[in-house]
């Protein structure tokens, strides 16, 4: 996997390569000149509150609340960061902030909640995609190359979040260890069962936190459209909250179908190019907006490892790490 994904990374940048030299660095440039290092740092913010919106979601995700705000908030940097630099995939980061919250909550509780997490962040990124079609179809023409793509884009995701909510509502997790144990893969399946077991529990019997969780997390995709207008307005680009939700929705859902590339480079800043190219913006502005957004990112990757290293010397474990293929002790 981690041969593809690096041949995924090459590709990518090769894509990014070309497109830059198509568009002309000095168009992009041009654009860039225009951000300020304060307009900048402003650009930085609504990431921040994005994401203490999202731990709530995360918080929501335990069968009870056990680990303080601020250090769920705290693993939620530091998973997000190693998410972007694995080269495994979010995996990474996501196993990180269970281990990073064991002073307070077991492996028992912590697992399951960083997987239900995922579950109900990515249908409500979905819901948020679909709130950008329903944006697109109102103000875009009806044949609109952007307008199609997100419908292709939503179908996909349709698809491949409900692959994996069915397997976990259905036990499929269960079963899958079941499977890994028979043909030697793990030596012990309780793990899994437990893992199911505990999964089910909560989606059957814990609908007022389902749905703050799925409701703190579609609420933090809405910061996602804040930041946009914040970079379209600091490089000059008149555009409405409505466009920046449709801009961001297409981004969303370009990132979800391109989740084996690393941070979606290349495929990321091909569709910003050609949607700010057809919005009459232009394609260098896309591609500027791209950069700028992935200055951003660098910057937040930066304070996720800083306190991703600060957490790892000031916790002190409430369990000792358990194997994957066996149950907690």
């Amino acid at each position: 996997m981690r041969a593809v994904k690096a041949l995924l990374l090459v590709l990518g940048a090769t894509l990014l390569g070309v497109l830059v030299y198509r568009v002309g660095m000095d168009a992009i440039l041009e654009t860039l000149r225009r951000l300020t290092w304060w307009q900048f740092a402003l650009v930085c913010v609504p990431y921040g509150l994005g994401a203490a919106v999202d731990t709530l979601g995360w918080r929501f995700a335990f069968a009870r609340n056990r680990a303080p705000f601020w250090r769920l908030y705290c693993a939620r940097l530091a998973g997000a960061a190693l998410n972007v630099m694995a080269m495994i995939g979010p995996v990474a980061g996501e196993a990180a902030k269970a281990w990073l919250v064991r002073r307070d909550v077991s492996y028992e509780e912590s697992v399951p909640a960083v997987v239900i997490a995922r579950t109900t962040i990515t249908v409500a990124q979905g819901l948020f995609l679909l709130l950008g079609l329903v944006l697109a179809w109102l103000t875009l023409p009806v044949g609109s190359e952007i307008l199609r793509g997100m419908v292709w884009l939503l179908a996909v995701e349709i698809v491949g979040t409900s692959g994996f909510v069915a397997a976990q509502v259905f036990g499929l997790v269960g079963r899958a260890g079941r499977v890994l144990a028979l043909f030697g893969i793990v030596r012990d399946a309780a793990y899994a069962q437990a893992l199911d077991r505990s999964l089910r529990e909560y989606y059957f019997g814990q609908w007022r936190r389902l749905g703050l969780s799925l409701g703190f997390h579609f609420l933090g995709w809405l910061f996602t459209p804040l930041e946009a207008v914040i970079i379209l307005w600091a490089l000059g680009i008149n555009a409405t909250i409505l466009t920046a939700v449709v801009i961001e929705a297409l981004g969303s859902a370009v990132r979800f179908a391109t989740f084996l590339v690393p941070a979606s480079l290349g495929p990321l800043e091909a569709a910003l190019a050609a949607a700010f190219a057809a919005l009459g913006f232009g394609a260098g502005a896309g591609l500027a907006f791209s950069f700028i957004r992935r200055a951003r990112q660098a910057t937040w990757i930066v304070i996720g490892i800083v306190l991703l290293t600060t957490m790892h010397w000031m916790s002190r474990p409430l369990d000792r790490p358990v194997a994957l293929d066996r149950p907690p002790a």
